[in-house]
């Protein structure tokens, strides 16, 4: 390799920030346009704020991937074909996680009282990139709960394992990852990507769904004493994200609901949908039920 080839490949790549965006556009506005250095790599807040606002990504004048920057993601990927990343690479957002709030931009302030919050302290939490709130605001309850669906999803995967369900634990992992791109967009306020599971899409999980015998050639599932441990703990599972949504719809009324927050409410509604067709397809290749071997 030649010299300046090596260090060209020894440079450190360079991280463009949620404040380095904000200081370009001064004033955020759906679907401007953001000059990058070429290469460059966006920070996890960096790339929300993009997704937030739709922004165009632009390096040297040529347009690059609006979002997915920072994983080598792009959003060309059509769904259910992304590239092979995490544990099911159904989507953009079907990856391992990451700790979600980088703080990079301006100083926060607080919700009440509009003061600067340079030290968090501990009757509040950070609502958005801009605010801190009480941690009894209703925001702060629905994150609680979306915290309790990610982990329990991953409960029933290591449940799913030491039975020696390999699929189930892969699908498992999807819906963690749907749970964090749910909060990921709750926080950001923009619209939350589309759920894909065992290589479905949202109409192909609906379409399972709502008609079992004719797709699976088993009738709905009514769990009962003869279902495995894990159907249990995924029917709870659904359980939780139903009332989940309840919360959400608690946090703005429907009539009152930005596009954003509609869209929150339809990706959980999909998700109870996602656990549904997990039920379904243990209940379906369950041999004490007639099936074949277990997913």
């Amino acid at each position: 390799m030649a010299p300046h080839e090596r260090a060209r490949a020894e440079r450190p790549r360079v991280i463009v920030t949620e404040a380095g965006l904000r200081e370009q556009l001064r004033t955020p506005t759906h679907g401007a346009r953001v000059v990058v250095p070429a290469g460059a790599q966006l920070s996890p807040a960096a790339e929300d704020f993009v997704r937030a606002w739709r922004l165009e990504v632009a390096s040297d004048g040529a347009p690059t991937p609006s979002v997915g920057v920072a994983e080598g993601v792009s959003d060309a990927a059509p769904s259910g074909q992304g590239p092979a990343q995490g544990h099911g690479a159904n989507a953009r957002w079907d990856r391992p996680g990451t700790f979600p709030v980088v703080l990079d931009g301006p100083i926060p302030r607080c919700e009440v009282c509009e003061s600067e919050v340079r030290r968090k302290p501990s009757h509040l939490t950070q609502l958005d990139a801009e605010h801190f709130a009480p941690k009894t605001h209703p925001r702060i309850a629905l994150r609680g709960r979306l915290d309790s669906l990610h982990a329990l999803a991953l409960l029933i995967g290591a449940r799913a394992g030491a039975e020696g369900r390999e699929a189930l634990v892969g699908h498992m992992g999807t819906l963690a990852a749907y749970c964090r791109e749910i909060q990921s967009a709750e926080y950001a306020g923009r619209l939350v990507d589309p759920l894909v599971l065992d290589g479905r899409d949202e109409a192909s999980v609906h379409a399972v769904t709502h008609d079992p015998d004719g797709h699976l050639g088993i009738p709905h599932v009514v769990p009962d004493e003869g279902d495995p441990e894990v159907l249990h703990w995924l029917s709870w599972l659904r359980c939780q994200v139903r009332e989940t949504e309840i919360v959400a719809l608690g946090v703005t009324p429907i009539e009152r609901a930005s596009e954003a927050q509609r869209s929150l409410v339809h990706a959980l509604n999909r998700l109870s949908s996602g656990v549904y067709l997990l039920i379904l397809l243990v209940r379906a290749a369950d041999p004490n039920r007639g099936g074949s071997s277990p997913p």
